[in-house]
């Protein structure tokens, strides 16, 4: 429960006062108009096998307690729905991952534009399971990930946050399908040569993060939609740590020279305004590490954005 300013001026609501909440097992709502559904993915497994900073697991609902109390104030009319999370308690991220994607399908199949909120980047994994089976296929399913990491490390002795797109891309390889992977913010302190070789060896793009500037936008911009325009549908994704430590300190690896977040709403904004983006989530928000609730705020404000653009 957020801030409520009125109980009947609708003029005066907030999100928590119109968010519909689902049990996304019973529910069989198909929508005709303009539907979000959130999600939440309670996890930090990956983190941990990536030896990372573990914490993540608690930012689906910090980050809901911060979006509730923004005002439903956006372009046009958009119900919302919160369907619940889907928790890893066990250490089975497989599982989890598995039952992420399910959740997933299913709200696409309600004609719902899934917003997934995570847990470690490895949520990003779970997604592509449930925009590949609402697809039926991974025929031309194109990624945009914004992040200071390619995240295609080996996986030969287990899956993590920063396995994800190589898994990915291994999939995309035996089914002899191009592997359409655009990663957005790329920190060269963040990577190995390997992984730049990795990324390459698959045909990824990507823009590094000092070629993004308020004065290349344009530029910028470019690239991301011709990316799109070759791809059939997209997938959207975004870890946090592409942003700069002092906007988003509450990280698993906080980075200095991050992006800064007024140039990533701008390019978010713009991209989820394409029909062919299918779904979004949002990752490796720490509430265990934030300063002041910074980072919490910021994933909520972000997710708004989002939502304003997606209405």
């Amino acid at each position: 429960m957020g801030r409520t300013d009125s109980e009947s001026v609708t003029e005066m609501f907030r999100l928590h006062q119109v968010v519909r909440i689902e049990n996304l097992a019973t529910f069989n709502e198909k929508q005709k108009e303009n539907a979000i559904g959130i999600i939440g993915f309670r996890c930090d497994e990956g983190v941990r096998r990536n030896k990372g900073r573990t914490g993540a697991y608690y930012a689906p609902d910090a980050i809901r307690k911060s979006l509730s109390s923004l005002p439903y104030n956006f372009h046009s009319d958009i119900k919302l729905f919160d369907f619940g999370n889907v928790s890893c308690d066990d250490g089975n991220l497989e599982e989890a991952q598995k039952e992420l994607g399910e959740a997933i399908k299913k709200i696409l199949d309600l004609n719902i534009f899934p917003l997934i909120i995570g847990g470690g980047h490895e949520v990003a994994y779970g997604h592509f399971l449930g925009h590949k089976k609402y697809k039926k296929d991974i025929e031309n399913i194109g990624i945009i990930n914004f992040d200071a990491h390619f995240d295609m490390r080996s996986y030969d002795e287990t899956t993590s946050s920063g396995t994800m797109f190589k898994q990915i891309a291994d999939e995309f390889v035996a089914a002899n399908k191009t592997f359409r992977y655009l990663c957005v913010g790329i920190q060269k302190s963040g990577n190995t040569k390997y992984l730049f070789e990795t990324a390459e060896r698959y045909g990824c793009e990507y823009i590094r993060e000092d070629e993004i500037s308020l004065l290349h936008l344009d530029k910028v911009s470019k690239k991301i939609d011709e990316f799109i325009a070759k791809s059939d549908t997209i997938m959207l994704t975004l870890c946090s740590d592409v942003f700069c430590s002092s906007d988003a300190p509450g990280v698993s690896a906080p980075q200095p020279f991050g992006l800064d977040p007024k140039i990533v709403k701008y390019f978010l904004k713009d991209i989820v305004k394409h029909k062919k983006v299918l779904s979004f989530d949002i990752a490796e928000i720490n509430p265990t590490l934030d300063e002041s609730g910074l980072t919490v705020k910021l994933a909520a404000t972000m997710l708004y954005e989002i939502i304003d653009s997606l209405a």
